[in-house]
């Protein structure tokens, strides 16, 4: 009994900072949209990061995790979710599943999510977490990511967690018209990330902020 009040207290304290990081971090730098920021109030970013990284999850900072890959700062998994301006309804793609965080951010903000994965112990390890969480509109793939998830295209939007040496082709392909792709980019001066628009008189890119992603593997 004494163990399960100190959980419930740490889970509660965890909560407080969680709530504390999302409005001096993330609502203070611009990111306004109230669904995201509920979505990274829901999300529990210390399930996401291994346990000696617990007590640093609510810190604003990218976080190392297993396969030499990171779980991505709070404010640009909050400023990449928004620029998507998902209400709700959509099917959405993201490449790179990562730790998870951000699919589970997703998954908050999105009717369904098709996730893919190139590593397959960090795509084990994500489904199993997220499968925990209770989140049920999630499907995942082990795959190369530039390559999108064809079989299931169209998407209403796509986000790409690791960084590309050019847009994949195979990404813009399979959104629908009017749909939004976020995707970190290699750039003259380093990495920048993108918002791209797919319209019927062809894309628009607007760079967003200079990033820094793992670079993306196994593109074509």
């Amino acid at each position: 009994m004494f163990q399960e009040m100190l959980g419930k207290k740490y889970e509660a304290y965890l909560a407080f900072i969680r709530k504390a990081m999302i409005k001096d971090q993330i609502e203070a730098r611009g990111v306004k949209d109230q669904r995201v920021l509920a979505a990274m109030q829901q999300v529990c970013r210390h399930c996401f990061v291994t346990e000696d990284m617990v007590s640093r999850a609510y810190e604003d900072y990218p976080l190392p995790i297993h396969s030499g890959q990171t779980i991505s700062q709070p404010y640009i998994v909050a400023l990449m979710s928004e620029l998507l301006a998902l209400t709700g309804g959509e099917r959405v793609l993201e490449v790179g599943t990562g730790s998870g965080y951000q699919t589970a951010v997703l998954a908050e903000l999105a009717a369904e999510v098709d996730t893919v994965e190139l590593n397959p112990a960090l795509a084990h390890d994500a489904k199993e977490k997220l499968g925990k969480l209770g989140y049920k509109n999630i499907n995942f793939r082990t795959g190369d990511g530039a390559l999108g998830w064809p079989e299931r295209a169209p998407y209403d939007a796509a986000l790409v967690t690791c960084a590309a040496a050019e847009v994949p082709p195979e990404l813009v392909k399979q959104l629908k018209s009017g749909g939004r792709l976020v995707i970190p980019v290699e750039g003259i001066a380093g990495q920048e990330l993108r918002l791209i628009t797919k319209t019927a008189a062809g894309l628009e890119s607007r760079t967003i902020c200079a990033v820094r992603f793992v670079p993306m593997m196994g593109a074509k």
